[in-house]
């Protein structure tokens, strides 16, 4: 019987149980789970997720576990949640009645929402993979777990790592991690390890201590943290009645984000969810931007980069995914931009006056947004929905 879901790899297409303890092919490249579509179809409509609205039950409080049939197949029992999601699709276009339209009319768009994932309850994103990537964690018997980290990582898998009563570490880089979240970290447990080197030092050596200690890793670069980060684009566009916006804008980093929302858009128009992709644009700063140089070359060549920018969230000079952020933006006829730290402030400025708020790095959101817009690549009237990764603080 062909199982419902699989780990593949990205360039060779080799296959390995969802139940292995993996994160990359023998040959090297990332992993993505890959679920039977076929089976899902039979189960699963806007509909069939429509009625979970309003639910009481856990796992449909969840804005992660309500769409649970397309990240991961579990006994609802066994799942760890907070719950998280349920972030709110602010509408900010420069036609609203609100003084949220200021941000709109910085950025030059009509029909602007911005979904603010820093309502989640360790104020980030990291809430989505992590709820997933902790279940799993212990599906597989696992006995500790760790992750290399800036801030929003750290704070997320201590916080579930608690709640499921494991031992937990987190590689941050020496003074180069925001403190508001490091506080986080060591209030929930964490053990924290503070490293000589950047965020990309600090990747590399949790991924060999996670090799041989046989600690599970929870950076994106494992898949299932990918699965839970899908939850954010099928919940925009539930948001917007199963209506595809025209462009979704995000910031890049690690790229976990933009490979997690391009595999989400495609199994949900693969799915009859919706009917036609919306195109993505990864943002990133100016200072780090290794993708957006391979995007320059039609991804001829792969880029590092010595980050430096004061998005310290997105402060990633080596990015892990890589490849599945690359066949996202291709797939969904997407594109890659840069902005530059004072683009960054300036947008943080405008979206904090409105009493949004947001970290630096969500800024690159807005700041890519509107040099998008003067750039003619996104028109003024197009629908388009901004990430906002993290809160504020």
């Amino acid at each position: 019987m062909k199982p419902e879901s699989e780990l593949s790899c990205l360039a060779c297409r080799r296959r390995y149980p969802a139940s292995q303890v993996r994160y990359r092919c023998d040959c090297g490249e990332t992993l993505e789970v890959v679920h039977d579509l076929d089976l899902l179809r039979q189960r699963v409509s806007r509909e069939h997720f429509d009625r979970r609205l309003g639910s009481q039950s856990l796992p449909d409080r969840s804005g992660v576990w309500r769409y649970r049939e397309l990240i991961l197949s579990v006994p609802e029992e066994a799942i760890i949640s907070k719950p998280e999601g349920n972030t709110n699709l602010y509408a900010v276009g420069a036609s609203e009645p609100s003084g949220l339209r200021r941000i709109g009319r910085y950025v030059g768009l009509e029909r602007f929402y911005l979904k603010h994932e820093g309502e989640n309850p360790t104020g980030s994103f990291k809430d989505r993979g992590m709820t997933v990537g902790i279940t799993q964690a212990r599906a597989l018997g696992a006995r500790a777990v760790a992750c290399a980290s800036t801030g929003n990582t750290s704070a997320s898998l201590a916080a579930y790592a608690a709640q499921a009563e494991l031992p937990c570490l987190v590689f941050i880089p020496q003074g180069q991690i925001a403190y508001g979240k490091l506080s986080q970290a060591l209030a929930y447990g964490a053990l924290n390890l503070q490293i000589a080197g950047d965020f990309d030092a600090a990747m590399r050596l949790v991924q060999q201590a996670c090799q041989e200690l046989d600690i599970y890793l929870l950076n994106s670069l494992n898949p299932f943290r990918i699965e839970g980060q899908k939850s954010i684009a099928f919940e925009i566009l539930q948001q917007l009645a199963w209506q595809s916006p025209d462009w979704i804008v995000l910031p890049a980093g690690n790229l976990g984000n933009t490979s997690a929302l391009g595999k989400a858009v495609r199994e949900a128009q693969a799915l009859g969810l919706i009917e036609r992709l919306p195109r993505l644009a990864a943002v990133q700063a100016a200072g780090a931007n290794p993708f957006y140089q391979s995007f320059q070359t039609g991804f001829a060549e792969r880029f590092t980069v010595q980050a430096q920018t004061v998005a310290s969230a997105i402060k990633i000079g080596a990015p892990v995914s890589y490849a599945r952020a690359r066949r996202a933006i291709e797939q969904t006829n997407g594109l890659v931009e840069q902005v530059s730290d004072a683009q960054i402030l300036e947008a943080k400025a405008v979206v904090d006056a409105a009493g949004i708020g947001c970290e630096p790095a969500s800024a690159a959101t807005v700041a890519g947004a509107k040099k998008l817009v003067e750039r003619g690549l996104i028109k003024p009237t197009d629908q388009v929905v901004g990430l906002l990764t993290g809160h504020l603080l």
